[in-house]
């Protein structure tokens, strides 16, 4: 169906890359890999204590060097962090892949990353408006950069999973 090309998901965080992911690998018979669950797993702690002893820049250049690793796999389907795609370096490297952009609503980021601690860059910071600086920021990247856009938001998970698969088919 792909000819083992890896299928890379894209957008702000709280945008169901995971959770989509993981659907998506089984449907596709694929590995699934989450770039910052690997980077956490590499570094023996959470992203959040990256931030406070490397800073965002520290955590940028760990979370390049292992884009630069997986997307020398092939057959993967994999979840990007929701600021991969600032950094010039990643762009180029995520394009090896189809890249898919799950878009979605801020009010659907704030419910869905509300209650999670392992969001540094929503700590101790208004995170409707952090949200909505991130966009600005990152939007017109997730839209330049996406083969493929889905929007993610309040859907069933199967059905945005169901939409991808039927782009990749044709």
């Amino acid at each position: 169906m792909i000819n083992m090309q890896n299928l890379i998901l894209i957008g702000p965080m709280g945008s169901g890359k995971t959770t989509v992911g993981k659907q998506l690998a089984k449907r596709t018979r694929m590995d699934f890999v989450d770039s910052d669950h690997m980077i956490e797993e590499r570094c023996g702690v959470s992203i959040s204590t990256i931030f406070d002893i490397e800073g965002e820049d520290g955590f940028r250049k760990r979370e390049t060097k292992m884009l630069s690793e997986l997307c020398e796999r092939n057959g993967i389907v994999l979840a990007t962090g929701g600021g991969a795609v600032v950094s010039e370096e990643n762009r180029i490297l995520l394009r090896k892949g189809f890249v898919v952009y799950l878009k979605t609503s801020i009010e659907t980021q704030l419910a869905r990353t509300q209650k999670n601690q392992n969001r540094p860059l929503l700590e101790n910071v208004d995170a409707e408006t952090k949200l909505e600086e991130l966009m600005e920021e990152r939007g017109k990247l997730y839209e330049q950069e996406a083969d493929l856009i889905v929007m993610s938001g309040e859907r069933i998970v199967s059905k945005v999973v169901d939409e991808i698969i039927e782009a990749l088919e044709k």
